[in-house]
C-alpha cells in the first residue's frame, strides 16, 4: 500500500476543499435558489444555515478524515467496525456524480473555447445547447478532454497535483468571480427594455422578501437553502473525509474549517452579483426562472450577445472561471473515488486509470441518453428527467441525505460528539461552537436531514 500523502500545510488544504465546495452548485444553482426564494430572505436562511448545519457536517467529515487517516471507503469502518456500511455509501455517491459531472464539464469546456475562439453570438442563437448535447461525437470528445484533465491532476497525487493545482486556480478563480462582480453592478439594460440597471438587479438578491410570504414558503425556503449547502460544502459526499485524511495533525482543524465556510459562502454570494442583476438587466425578472443548464448555457450567452465586443470578452472569462470551478469539484469527487482504492491496496496510478476507464464508460452512456438512450422518467420529487437527472437525483437527493444521517447517529449517540470535539481541539485550540456542535449533530441536524429526505422522496 502507498504511504498516505498529506498537504503541505493548513493553506494547502483550505484551497483544496474551498476547490472542491466551489462549483456548479454555487453558480447555476444558488442563484436561482436566491431569486425563487425572496432574495435576501434566502441569503440570511442560507448564512445561518451555513454557520450551523453546514459546520456541523464539515467539522464532522474533516475531523473524521484526519482522526482515521483514511478515504472515506474505510474511514467509517476503522471508527466503528459495526458501521463501515457508511464508508461503501460515502464511496458510492462520488462515484455515481463523477460520470455526469464530466459531462457538464465537458459543456463548460464546449462553451469556454466557443467564446474565446470569438463565435459567442453562435452559442446565444436558438437551440444551440440542444444541438449540442443531442449531437453523437462532440460531447463525448468534450467529456473525454475534461475526464482527461482531471484524472490527470489525480495522477500526479496530493501534493503535485490536487495542492499545486488549487494554489494557482483558486486566487484566479476568486480573482475572476469579484471582477465579473463587479463588472455585472455596472451595467444598465437598454431603453425599450424600460432601462433597468444592475442595482435594481442586486435589490431583488439582497434585500429580503416576504410578500406574501407564508409559513410554507419560509419552510420551503429552509429546505432549499439545505439541500444547497449539500452542493456548496461538498458534505456527504466522502470528499471531505478524504481530504481531511491529508490534514495534518498539528493543524489547526477548526480555525481551517472556519476559512472553507467563509470561501464558500462569499463565493456563492458573489455568484449571485455576478448572474442576478444582469439576467435581470437583460432578461428582466422572467429571466431568474431558469436553474441549471438553462441558466448557464442559455441565459448566459444570450446576456453576453448583447454587449457588442465586450461580450464576447466577458463570455470568455465568465466559462473560464466555471471551468476552473468545475475542474475543482470534480478533481475532489476523483479523489474520493481513487483514495479508496488506494487504501484497499492499489497504487495511484492504477487506481486513477481504473476510474478513469470506469467514468468515460459511464459518461458515454450519460451523453449518449440525450439521443440514443433518451427517454423521460418521472422522479418521486416532481420533476421529469433522463439518464442524467436520475444518477443526480439518486445521489444528491437520496443518497446524501441517508449518509449524512447515518453519520449524525454514529457521531451524536454511538460514539458521542466528544469524539470530534478532541480531535478538533487536540493541539489546545478554543472550540468557541462546541454547545452548539453537540445539539446539532444530536438533535436537530439529524431531524432537518429527515425531513429534507422525505421531501425529495415526495412524501409531502
Amino acid at each position: 500500500m502507498e504511504k498516505r500523502s498529506s498537504f503541505s500545510g493548513s493553506i494547502g488544504f483550505v484551497l483544496a476543499a474551498a476547490g472542491s465546495a466551489v462549483g456548479l452548485g454555487n453558480i447555476w444553482r444558488f442563484p436561482y435558489l436566491a431569486a425563487k426564494d425572496g432574495g435576501g430572505r434566502f441569503l440570511v436562511i442560507y448564512i445561518i444555515l451555513a454557520l450551523t448545519f453546514g459546520f456541523t457536517l464539515l467539522m464532522t467529515e474533516v475531523a473524521i478524515g484526519r482522526k482515521t487517516k483514511q478515504s472515506c471507503l474505510t474511514a467509517y469502518g476503522k471508527l466503528h467496525k459495526k458501521w463501515g456500511f457508511l464508508g461503501w455509501l460515502a464511496s458510492i455517491v462520488p462515484f455515481i456524480i463523477m460520470p455526469y459531472y464530466c459531462v457538464i464539464g465537458g459543456w463548460v469546456l464546449k462553451y469556454a473555447l466557443v467564446f474565446i475562439s470569438g463565435q459567442g453570438a453562435a452559442a446565444a442563437g436558438d437551440g444551440f445547447f440542444g444541438q449540442f448535447i443531442t449531437g453523437y461525437a462532440e460531447p463525448i470528445v468534450y467529456n473525454f478532454v475534461f475526464l482527461l484533465m482531471t484524472a490527470f491532476v489525480i495522477f500526479r497525487g496530493v501534493n503535485k497535483g490536487i495542492e499545486s493545482m488549487s494554489k494557482v486556480l483558486m486566487p484566479i478563480l476568486f480573482v475572476l468571480i469579484i471582477g465579473i462582480a463587479v463588472y455585472s453592478l455596472t451595467l444598465k439594460g437598454p431603453e425599450e427594455t424600460g432601462g433597468r440597471t444592475a442595482m435594481q438587479g442586486l435589490a431583488k438578491y439582497v434585500i429580503p422578501d416576504f410578500t406574501g410570504a407564508g409559513v410554507r414558503d419560509v419552510l420551503m425556503t429552509i429546505m432549499d437553502a439545505m439541500g444547497q449547502l449539500f452542493y456548496s460544502i461538498s458534505v456527504a459526499m466522502g470528499i471531505m473525509v478524504t481530504y481531511g485524511s491529508y490534514y495534518k495533525d498539528d493543524d489547526n482543524l477548526i480555525g481551517s474549517v472556519n476559512q472553507i465556510e467563509f470561501f464558500d459562502t462569499m463565493v456563492a454570494f458573489l455568484a449571485g452579483v455576478m448572474i442576478i442583476p444582469a439576467v435581470y438587466v437583460f432578461l428582466g425578472e422572467e429571466g431568474l426562472t431558469k436553474a441549471g443548464p438553462g441558466l448557464l448555457f442559455e441565459a448566459m450567452p444570450r446576456i453576453f450577445s448583447q454587449m457588442g465586443i465586450a461580450g464576447n470578452i466577458l463570455g470568455a472569462v465568465f466559462f473560464l472561471m466555471v471551468l476552473f470551478a468545475a475542474l475543482t469539484s470534480c478533481i475532489s469527487i476523483m479523489e474520493a473515488i481513487c483514495s479508496g482504492m488506494i487504501d484497499k491496496g492499489m497504487s495511484r496510478k492504477k487506481a486513477t486509470v481504473t476510474e478513469g476507464v470506469i467514468a468515460l464508460v459511464l459518461s458515454t452512456v450519460v451523453c449518449l441518453g440525450y439521443n440514443v438512450f433518451y427517454f423521460e422518467l418521472k422522479l418521486p420529487n416532481g420533476s421529469v428527467g433522463q439518464i442524467l437527472d436520475i444518477m443526480d437525483y439518486l445521489s444528491n437527493n437520496v443518497l446524501m441525505p441517508l449518509l449524512a444521517i447515518g453519520t449524525c447517529i454514529l457521531i451524536g449517540w454511538v460514539l458521542k460528539p466528544k469524539t470530534i470535539i478532541d480531535e478538533a481541539t487536540k493541539n489546545g485550540e478554543r472550540f468557541g461552537r462546541k454547545w452548539l456542535y453537540t445539539v446539532m449533530i444530536k438533535f436537530i441536524a439529524p431531524i432537518m436531514l429527515i425531513v429534507l429526505l422525505l421531501g425529495s422522496l415526495g412524501v409531502y
